[in-house]
């Protein structure tokens, strides 16, 4: 059975490229519907037409002629569709007698093709089998349906290549065509949303001091009643998106609208603490026990880092501060964290924080893209916490809100360790710091001179220097303060990350295929003398 061209991977991985004729019906579409059309509607249509104009166009040719087939005779002056060439028509010019052992004798046609020069021959009167011969029905088994994919699952098949290429067409710079949050509508049906309406947008939320939804500032504007309300969303969507003093958050109760001169520097651009650069290692290095202290760490960057089903049903976690996260004043967006926090394709997301000691709400930015919440540096000050504390987070009854809390104890002064400079090189010593909350030992390291400590980060990143040899350069200084001379997997990570961002999956893959270093037992690790 002869397939068609728009049931074929070949012609939707390959071939397909869109059309003017695309681009109007699409128009058409929007114009008739008057409402705004997502990309699956609009990917799904083109499918559909393509699929529509091969049925027509083989309908139309299959008019001007017989279909045909070797088995048949045929006439000089008679016209022949063929199937096979996308249903070309052309006309028999000459027959002469054929002969082949195989297939005994038979006619061989010249046809003539109205846009080639040479006719071409073809075999006629065939008394042998032949894959073109068809059955008695003249062809209706091509307008048969049973046989054909449908749209839809051409769509979940080949959807994702159209996909691309209609966006790129209806995003060129002379195109009628506006989008907004994969909906798309023509630029000639929008409402009018002038600067007058912007600004009141801009003073509402000033007033109201937190993000707000499209509905309450079309509530503020007059827009002609006769306008459907979905297009004064669409619209008014549209315009404040175009206007650089507004930004498109996402919050449990959908898309949200603010002013990014209210939002934190640290929502629109990553603190230089968290920055990242994905490191190549080899995690076959990582023992059980070394992915155990990573599990625990939960850094936001570790591979893996994926957040189950189950975790949603957890009403409470626990999280360690990191230096990075107390430096700038964040949490991460892990594994264990991610479920506590509205999903969101956007780049930033909203969150009310209840201080679980105070009550006191503020609001939490999530940066989806760079994998952190924002928002805690006063609630870190306020409680004087230092890295390594317990960070506790609690659902509420209202989903918008997080309980985020620590575990308190009566104020004392603690042996840490504390990060200082040296010569240009990172040192640490044993000082007396006050601490009023409970903490992972292992990750708790105080800072010395800030200054000193920042110039140093900048150093070692314009110096490009490696995880193997930061590992070289804290370790003997980490080693130094315990009398055993031994440090434990997390100091080493968490020391690392004072001078440069990095999860523990490098760190510890560097340490176990260094011979200078060896195991001790309990994530504690020693210089080895004999190296």
């Amino acid at each position: 059975m002869l397939q068609r061209k728009t049931q074929t991977a070949e012609y939707w991985e390959r071939e397909f490229e869109i059309t003017e004729e695309d681009i109007e019906h699409l128009y058409s579409l929007i114009l008739e519907r008057n409402s705004p059309v997502s990309t699956k509607e609009l990917v799904l249509e083109v499918i559909r037409h393509r699929c529509q104009q091969e049925e027509e166009r083989m309908r139309a040719e299959l008019s001007r002629g017989v279909i045909y087939q070797p088995r048949d005779s045929y006439e000089v002056g008679q016209q022949l569709v063929f199937p096979v060439f996308d249903y070309r028509v052309g006309t028999v010019v000459s027959i002469r007698p054929g002969h082949n052992p195989e297939h005994g004798e038979f006619d061989v046609i010249a046809v003539q093709f109205e846009d080639e020069d040479k006719p071409r021959e073809f075999a006629a009167n065939l008394k042998t089998p032949h894959k073109l011969n068809r059955g008695d029905d003249d062809g209706a088994e091509l307008w048969e349906a049973a046989h054909l994919i449908p749209p839809d699952e051409l769509y979940e098949k080949y959807g994702d290549r159209v996909r691309q290429l209609v966006v790129e067409a209806l995003s060129r710079p002379d195109s009628e065509f506006v989008s907004y949050d994969d909906l798309w509508m023509l630029q000639g049906l929008l409402a009018e949303v002038h600067v007058g309406h912007l600004n009141l947008a801009e003073a509402l939320i000033e007033v109201k001091g937190q993000p707000v939804t499209v509905q309450e500032i079309l509530a503020e504007l007059d827009l002609p009643e006769e306008i459907p309300e979905g297009i004064k969303e669409f619209s008014l969507n549209v315009a404040l998106q175009q206007d650089e003093r507004f930004d498109l958050v996402h919050g449990r109760d959908g898309e949200l609208w603010f002013l990014r001169r209210m939002e934190p520097p640290e929502a629109l651009s990553t603190p230089k603490w968290l920055v990242y650069t994905p490191v190549r290692y080899n995690r076959a290095f990582l023992s059980v026990e070394l992915l155990q202290i990573e599990w625990e760490l939960d850094d936001e960057w570790t591979e893996g880092g994926i957040s189950t089903d189950s975790a949603s049903l957890v009403p409470s976690t626990t999280v360690v501060l990191t230096y990075p996260h107390w430096k700038a004043g964040t949490l991460p967006l892990s594994s264990r964290t991610r479920s506590f926090f509205p999903p969101g394709d956007h780049k930033r997301g909203v969150i009310t924080f209840v201080d679980g000691r105070w009550g006191q709400r503020f609001p939490g930015w999530i940066v989806y893209e760079d994998r952190y919440i924002c928002g805690l540096r006063d609630w870190y000050e306020q409680h004087k916490l230092p890295p390594g504390a317990y960070i506790i987070l609690e659902r509420t009854a209202d989903p918008n809100e997080i309980m985020v809390d620590f575990r308190p104890r009566r104020m004392r002064r603690e042996w840490t360790r504390v990060a200082s400079v040296e010569d240009g090189r990172l040192v640490f010593r044993m000082e007396k710091q006050p601490v009023a909350c409970e903490y992972d030992e292992h990750v708790l390291i105080g800072e010395g001179d800030e200054a000193a400590l920042e110039a140093l980060r900048v150093q070692l990143a314009e110096q490009n220097v490696d995880i193997a040899e930061l590992l070289a350069m804290v370790f003997p200084e980490l080693a130094k303060l315990s009398p055993q001379g031994t440090v434990h997997a997390k100091t080493l990570y968490s020391a690392i990350n004072i001078v440069r961002r990095c999860p523990p999956g490098p760190i510890f893959a560097a340490l176990m295929s260094d011979r200078s270093y060896r195991e001790m037992g309990n994530g504690y690790y020693a210089l080895n003398v004999e190296a």
